[in-house]
C-alpha cells in the first residue's frame, strides 16, 4: 500500500461512518413516525373502535353523536400525512442502504486488488536473487581516512575484502594480512548496505591517523 492510499482510506472510512450515521438517523425518524401513527390509531380505537373508513354520520345523515368528530377527523388526517412521510422516508432509507452497499462493494474490490498486489510483490521479492552472506561488519570509521574516502560506512556488512570472503574468512587477521600486502594498491570491497549490495575500491594508505584503513571491522556472529 502506497502512502497516497492512507488519506484515501481515512476519507473512505469517514464517508462510510457518516453514511451509517445518516441511516441511523433515518431509522430513528422512522420509528418516531410509526409511534405517532400508532398513537393516532389508538385515538380512533378509543372512539368506539372507529377506523379510517367508517362513516361519521348516522343513518339519517346527521353527524354521529357517539364519537368526538374533531378527534376522529384530526387522527385520520394525521395518519394520512404520517403514512405519506413514512413512505418517503422508507425511500430515503432504501437509497441510503443502496449507496452504503455500493460503497462497501467498492471497498471490498479495492481491498482485494491491494491484497493481490501485495501477494504479487511478495512473490517477486521471494524470487529475487538472495544477497550474498557477509562475514564482518564495519563498526567505526575515522573521518578523512582511506576507508572513509573509499565510501565505506558504519554498519556496512562485508561480503568480500580483496581475496577474503565468507568461504576463507577465519578472523579479522585475514583482512589485516591482505591490507598489509596491499598498501598503495586498490582492493575490491563488496558490502551490503541497507539490503543492497555495493562495490567499492579501497586503497590501503598511510594517512594522519592510525593504520592503513582508518576503520574498525568486527566479525559477524552467524
Amino acid at each position: 500500500m502506497s502512502g497516497e492510499d492512507v488519506p484515501h482510506r481515512a476519507e473512505s472510512s469517514e464517508a462510510r461512518a457518516a453514511a451509517v450515521s445518516d441511516i441511523q438517523d433515518l431509522m430513528r425518524r422512522k420509528e418516531e413516525i410509526e409511534a405517532e401513527i400508532k398513537a393516532n390509531y389508538d385515538v380512533l380505537e378509543s372512539q368506539k373502535g372507529i377506523g379510517m373508513n367508517e362513516p361519521l354520520v348516522d343513518c339519517e345523515g346527521y353527524p354521529r353523536a357517539d364519537v368526538d368528530l374533531y378527534q376522529v377527523r384530526t387522527a385520520r388526517h394525521n395518519i394520512i400525512c404520517l403514512q405519506n412521510d413514512h413512505k418517503a422516508l422508507m425511500k430515503q432509507v432504501e437509497e441510503a442502504l443502496h449507496q452504503l452497499h455500493a460503497r462497501d462493494k467498492e471497498k471490498q474490490a479495492r481491498d482485494m486488488a491491494e491484497a493481490r498486489e501485495e501477494a504479487m510483490n511478495r512473490r517477486l521479492a521471494s524470487n529475487s536473487p538472495a544477497l550474498p552472506q557477509a562475514f564482518a561488519r564495519v563498526n567505526s570509521i575515522s573521518p578523512g581516512s582511506p576507508a572513509s574516502i573509499a565510501g565505506l560506512q558504519v554498519d556496512d556488512e562485508i561480503v568480500e575484502f580483496g581475496s577474503v570472503n565468507t568461504q576463507n574468512f577465519q578472523s579479522v587477521q585475514n583482512v589485516g594480512t591482505v591490507v598489509q600486502h596491499s598498501e598503495g594498491k586498490p582492493l575490491n570491497v563488496t558490502v551490503i548496505r541497507r539490503g543492497e549490495k555495493h562495490q567499492l575500491r579501497l586503497i590501503p594508505t598511510r594517512w594522519a591517523g592510525k593504520g592503513l584503513l582508518g576503520c574498525n571491522i568486527i566479525p559477524l556472529q552467524r
